[in-house]
């Protein structure tokens, strides 16, 4: 993957488009696109591993762990996952405490898209 393509995952991941990225970083708005050809200088390269939360390392493609450190390798797992256990202070959900959390990640999805819409 290249860099251009790193930035363009990470900024999907956020509901951003590249240029909401690249205006939030005080860049021209087709700044991103740019990279599709090049590499970004040192200051840049920071700020956008800084914005994302990732290291230098994973934009540029050296590494596939977007941490900064090993002891932040970020988790992610699907809460509709049936496989994946939950637990809130080393216990155990039950199965109507998930579909709980499920019915609030369900509503907070529609909210965002209904603001989204307006």
């Amino acid at each position: 993957m290249t860099i251009f393509e790193r930035i363009q995952f990470l900024a999907k991941k956020r509901d951003k488009t590249l240029k909401d990225v690249s205006l939030e970083l005080g860049y021209s708005k087709n700044y991103l696109y740019t990279l599709q050809k090049q590499t970004p200088n040192a200051d840049k390269l920071s700020a956008l591993a800084e914005y994302f939360h990732v290291s230098a390392d994973y934009l540029l493609g050296r590494t596939d762990n977007p941490a900064i450190n090993d002891s932040e390798i970020l988790k992610e797992f699907d809460i509709t996952d049936g496989s994946v256990i939950m637990n809130y202070e080393g216990k155990a959900l039950s199965e109507s405490e998930k579909q709980v959390i499920l019915a609030a990640a369900r509503a907070l999805v529609e909210q965002r898209e209904k603001n989204v819409e307006e």
